[in-house]
């Protein structure tokens, strides 16, 4: 434990979590990161390994100088422009802990709206879905959907052997994990049978447009989850060019939308025989996130060679 509480503070240990609080933040601050003071409460609770509660409720509490170096660290790290989650190792989505690796994007609260759009749309909670995540990444939306939809069987896809693994394990500490099947590939290129919603949260900024993002984001995040192509939407016309064959009859796919995007997904959609009835499901931000497709309800499909996933 990095805390000391009925010990004489030496020279070397004498902070205490108030002071570095007070310290942290203003580095913080002064550095331009608006989130500074939560950044700093995330930090030392994370440098000392104790809950956000503790460090709240006990100010006074002395610091040992090997916790202040560890603080120190991490702090260093957030300076030089590295986010939080990055320096975690794992972030918060659909309140469940999600750990993160280097082939990885960070999830964004936006994406939350795809599982919310997902569950409006199959809202039986006890159906037997079939379930397809293109470009699984850390697995949060796989995870998320079938821990509300406790009969569904998902298969996560992924270029990224590293993202795999990472989304594996994240499967399973959840519980997930019996319930996924996880494959290496490119979009729904491999993939031989139907299934009932497909997710997709793929790369959609333009390629000119990467130096002008966030450094949290360009240069922490990889490029090949970012990086849409010359006008954005080049994983969206490999997705909608595969999602007639991988949607069952009256089937539904949800894809994530970048700004702007949604009236240039709309006709890429239709133009592969999807359905658009809504207008995109908007996030907390009020922008359009969640794009609804549907399968034409009167088209037969049958399962390919690979068979039924359950």
């Amino acid at each position: 434990m990095s805390i000391r509480t009925n010990q004489r503070p030496t020279f070397e240990d004498s902070a205490t979590i108030g002071f570095l609080r007070r310290r942290t933040a203003a580095k913080l601050r002064a550095a331009g990161i608006e989130s500074a003071e939560l950044d700093a409460r995330v930090l030392i609770a994370h440098a000392l390994g104790i809950e956000m509660a503790v460090l709240l409720a006990r100010p006074d509490t002395k610091i040992d100088a090997e916790a202040e170096a560890r603080l120190e660290a991490c702090m260093r790290r957030r300076l030089a422009g590295e986010p939080i989650a990055r320096i975690l190792g794992g972030k918060e989505f659909w309140s469940r802990s999600f750990a993160l690796g280097p082939e990885t994007l960070v999830p964004r609260p936006e994406t939350e709206t795809l599982v919310e759009a997902a569950l409006a749309a199959l809202p039986d909670r006890n159906a037997s879905i079939r379930l397809l995540d293109l470009g699984v990444g850390s697995g949060v939306l796989l995870a998320a959907i079938l821990i509300e939809r406790p009969q569904a069987f998902g298969v996560g896809v992924d270029r990224s052997r590293e993202a795999l693994a990472v989304a594996r394990a994240n499967l399973e500490n959840l519980g997930v994990g019996a319930r996924a099947v996880l494959m290496c590939g490119d979009w729904g290129a491999a993939i031989g049978r139907t299934f009932d919603l497909v997710v997709a949260n793929p790369p959609y900024v333009a390629t000119a447009a990467i130096a002008t993002l966030s450094p949290e984001v360009r240069d922490h995040d990889p490029l090949f989850a970012l990086d849409g192509g010359a006008d954005g939407l080049d994983a969206y016309r490999a997705i909608a060019s595969d999602l007639p064959r991988l949607l069952a009859s009256g089937g539904v796919a949800i894809l994530e939308l970048g700004d702007g995007q949604e009236a240039a997904v709309v006709r890429l959609a239709r133009k592969a025989g999807l359905i658009v009835n809504d207008a995109a499901r908007r996030d907390l931000s009020g922008r359009p996130r969640a794009l609804v497709l549907r399968a034409d309800g009167g088209m037969k499909k049958t399962l390919g060679s690979a068979g039924d996933p359950h």
